[in-house]
């Protein structure tokens, strides 16, 4: 197989794996909370304001930045400058692979504050929705399945 084609091929493998995260979102759940009863609190919402949930940071961004970096290194040069550049590539390549996986992952979220009918105020950040704002007042409900906390409307 050509450098190229390996090379792109790697870079598909590694975004379409950052389309496989998990929605952090109040309307999303795993298949482990699907049909399991959830503990539900109503509260009113006590502030709100905008957070940013950082990316993943597994081994896989890193991991295929030193295949592709490796690689690309490998083309520069002859003898001992080409087995340089080739280890070079791979720690730039890592550096970058790890970086690009925790953008592409981070999201915008949300931080909700509620205070629960019990009187217990708590937080709860989840992933912001275009479609779903909460404003201070507002009477939402918070269910909590397997240690996994969510605000709904």
């Amino acid at each position: 197989m050509r450098q190229p084609t390996l090379i792109f091929f790697m870079m598909l493998c590694m975004i379409l794996n950052a389309g496989c995260a998990s929605k952090l979102t109040g309307e999303s759940f795993s298949r482990e909370e699907a049909r399991t009863p959830q503990r539900v609190e109503i509260g009113t919402v006590e502030g709100v304001r905008d957070v940013i949930i950082e990316g993943t940071k597994s081994q896989i961004g890193a991991g295929a930045g030193t295949i592709i970096g490796a690689i690309a290194g490998s083309t520069v040069g002859e003898g001992k400058g080409s087995k340089i550049a080739s280890v070079l590539g791979a720690v730039a390549g890592g550096m970058a692979g790890a970086a690009a996986e925790e953008g592409i992952t981070r999201v915008q979220g949300v931080e909700i504050t509620v205070r629960l009918e019990s009187g217990k105020i708590i937080a709860v950040v989840q992933e912001a929705v275009p479609d779903e704002t909460y404003a201070v007042g507002d009477k939402v409900r918070v269910l909590t399945v397997h240690g996994n906390t969510r605000v709904t409307q």
